[in-house]
């Protein structure tokens, strides 16, 4: 058995105090501090005060030591400023000043409040802090403070390593406190350029570097009270630590525009805490990356994974996860591993997202399309891949699903055989569609859209999957239809003239594992679908790059292949673009992470360019054009404006649904007490909203000077 190594050193004894590293971390090497005088001396000891060394405390010409009562110091202990007053927050008031605390080299900011800290060791602690109650606050010389670095003298197996998207590891990402989404999806899927991933771990040593010795750091009017152990952290400022069991090792980051709350009963390990982000009510999470503006609620256990900005995580468990931006997740029931999710994703009650039952290693994995939806009671085996805005009905999928066809809904028949209704959202669900392109840009919290997030249902990603799912429904059309007659007729003409081939089943080959036909509904009413919703997208964004002041005919020239776009964590980057980063990470172009977001920057700059010239390719790909005539140009614009007023009417008929229903007046005893309990199917305010953006685009597209584009 091996004893406890716990070494021995003399009463005050100190290790290595790092004094260098402290003054420049905290920025006072040319603050007038001095020494207690003997009369101070004496004033401290008489309040029960202890120190073997006076002369390694340090203060201001503002302190004052009747403010400090009962404390033990060691070290060097540096006090800012102290005045005669309390400080009040959340109705807790504590006086300015230090009481029954054991501190040991530190610095302390001006008019801070230190009441009860059983160990306050090698901490820089800013100005108008609170620290209330708190058995540990402490800094190691090796602390990382969240980030994947090794220290000098330590085993580089020690390296903190975010294991996403594959519970067997072959997709690591360091973390580290600049991260972005945008930089994770780099480093988490080209795996196999050992370069780039190589060039990525220097960027992260280049600015959080093996040196020992730095402190940890507690930000301005930052308040921490009733917590058991904060160890290894550095915290911005403004945060609101309450009743925490353990945070160790974290990046903690918060401003006063964007503050950082974690309460009670939450054990934070390993990670990094975005600004703005809220954890609460015993939340776990161990090797992590919470984005800005996130939230973990609820006994919510999240655990190698990374989570996108303004997301939302409750009760349920998240394990070797990547979460694009906006995501819901809210039910102690639901499960989520080992899988990517691409955004604006919600996770039902009973979902289990991510298994290894078909393998013998959990070495599996779940890609998931924008817009996921996975039902109640939903499970969902590796290896598994769905299109954008896929939405599944509950059931156990007990086979591998590679579904190309977005907008879909995919359920189980009575034989437990899957069946798709390509482009269901649009006929079926347009109120939730178009309300969750709203919506997810309404809660957007960051200052500025960066990385650039699309929201609308119709951007480039989804666009580019309804351009492949047309020519994939045509080639499912030709495979069905040789099956009941020998005559020879391609797919388009199938589709277009449906009825008149005798409404025949369409089967999808190679969606589900062992099963060498899926059925698919409604094929033709899906293949129209996709053609207007692909002319809605290329019409509206034409038009408003012009109407912004666009020069089409500067398009031409921009982008060799503008077919191809990325989902880049987020924020939507054309193939092209995503190679020339990659390209210049390698040959040292970009050099940092500074390097890295500025590239995003100027990209986000040329989204609107990059975006309208997809459009100018998908309309003509559509109509299998190569030049969009002044006929071709008049026609779609009146197509999309179809369109456009068929959505506006689908938003509202899909929601008058849960009015009208007479099973949803059943609880109630007349229609008054319905209004009062759920309201007006007029009261909602999306309905006005939508109408005011149809009303825009119909004006837009009465403007003569728009419909001379081409």
């Amino acid at each position: 058995m091996t004893m406890n190594n716990i070494n021995i050193l003399p009463i005050d004894g100190m290790t290595e105090e790092y004094l260098d590293i402290r003054i420049a971390q905290s920025g006072n090497a040319n603050t007038n501090f001095r020494n207690l005088s003997k009369n101070e001396i004496e004033l401290l000891e008489m309040q029960k005060n202890r120190c073997h060394d006076w002369k390694k405390i340090l203060v201001t010409d503002k302190f004052e030591p009747l403010q400090v009562k009962q404390c033990y110091f060691m070290g060097t202990v540096r006090i800012g400023d102290m005045e005669p007053i309390s400080l009040e927050f959340h109705d807790v008031i504590t006086p300015v000043g230090l009481y029954n605390s054991h501190i040991r080299s530190c610095d302390i900011g001006n008019n801070c409040s230190i009441n009860n800290v059983s160990y306050l060791s090698r901490m820089i602690v800013g100005n108008s802090v609170i620290l209330k109650d708190v058995n540990e606050l402490a800094t190691s010389d090796h602390a990382k403070f969240g980030n994947g670095i090794v220290k000098n003298g330590e085993d580089p197996k020690g390296r903190i390593q975010l294991e996403i998207s594959n519970e067997a590891g072959g997709r690591e990402v360091l973390p580290f406190a600049e991260m972005l989404t945008t930089d994770a999806y780099l480093w988490y899927k080209y795996r196999d350029n050992k370069k780039l991933l190589q060039r990525f771990k220097e960027f992260v040593e280049s600015i959080h570097i093996s040196d020992r010795g730095y402190y940890g750091l507690i930000g301005d009017r930052s308040v921490i009270k009733n917590t058991k152990i904060i160890k290894d952290a550095t915290i911005g400022s403004d945060v609101y630590i309450k009743g925490a069991n353990k945070l160790k090792n974290l990046t903690i980051k918060s401003r006063p525009e964007h503050k950082t709350q974690i309460g009670e009963g939450v054990t934070l390990v390993n990670g990094i805490v975005g600004e703005g982000c809220k954890v609460f009510y015993g939340a776990v999470a161990v090797r992590f990356q919470l984005m800005n503006h996130s939230s973990l609620k609820y006994g919510a256990r999240l655990i190698n994974s990374i989570l996108g900005e303004n997301s939302t995580i409750s009760c349920c468990e998240v394990l070797n996860a990547f979460i694009f931006p906006g995501h819901e997740q809210h039910h102690n029931s639901s499960f989520l591993i080992a899988s990517t999710l691409q955004g604006q994703t919600n996770i039902a009650s009973g979902a289990t997202v991510g298994s290894n039952h078909n393998s013998r290693k959990n070495d599996g994995e779940i890609v998931a399309g924008r817009g996921f939806w996975p039902g109640l009671n939903c499970s969902l085996k590796h290896d598994s891949k769905f299109a954008t805005f896929n939405i599944i009905v509950k059931g156990n999928y007990a086979l591998e699903i590679n579904n190309p066809l977005p907008f879909s809904l995919l359920s189980l028949n009575k034989n437990n055989k899957l069946e798709i209704f390509p482009g269901y959202w649009f006929p079926h669900n347009m109120y939730a569609l178009k309300r969750n392109s709203w919506k997810y840009g309404a809660r957007d919290a960051r200052d500025e859209n960066f990385p650039r997030l699309d929201f609308n249902f119709l951007a480039p990603d989804t666009v580019g999957e309804m351009l492949h799912a047309r020519n994939m429904l045509e080639k499912y059309a030709e495979q069905s239809y040789k099956k009941i007659s020998t005559e020879i007729i391609d797919g388009k003409t199938l589709l277009n003239n449906y009825t008149e081939y005798g409404n025949f089943s369409v089967y999808g080959t190679e969606i589900e594992n062992k099963n060498s036909g899926v059925l698919l509904h409604k094929p033709a009413q899906a293949y129209e679908e996709y053609r207007k919703m692909i002319v809605l997208y290329s019409v509206t964004n034409i038009m408003d790059f012009v109407n912004n002041g666009g020069d089409i005919n500067s398009l031409n020239s921009n982008l060799s292949n503008p077919q191809n776009w990325v989902n880049c964590g987020g924020q939507f980057i054309p193939k092209d673009r995503v190679n020339v980063i990659i390209k210049d990470i390698e040959m040292g172009v970009i050099n940092s992470w500074d390097d890295l977001h500025n590239r995003y920057r100027d990209y986000a700059l040329l989204y609107d360019i990059d975006r309208t010239q997809h459009a100018l390719y998908a309309l003509k790909t559509l109509l299998n054009i190569e030049e969009i005539t002044h006929d071709v140009w008049i026609n779609a614009i009146e197509d999309a404006l179809r369109t456009r007023l068929e959505i506006k009417d689908r938003v509202y008929s899909s929601r008058e649904k849960d009015f009208s229903c007479s099973f949803r007046q059943i609880t109630f005893d007349n229609l008054s007490e319905k209004e009062a309990v759920i309201g007006k199917l007029s009261d909602d305010s999306f309905f006005s909203t939508e109408e005011k953006e149809c009303n825009e685009f119909a004006a837009l597209t009465s403007r003569k000077e728009l419909k001379e584009i081409f």
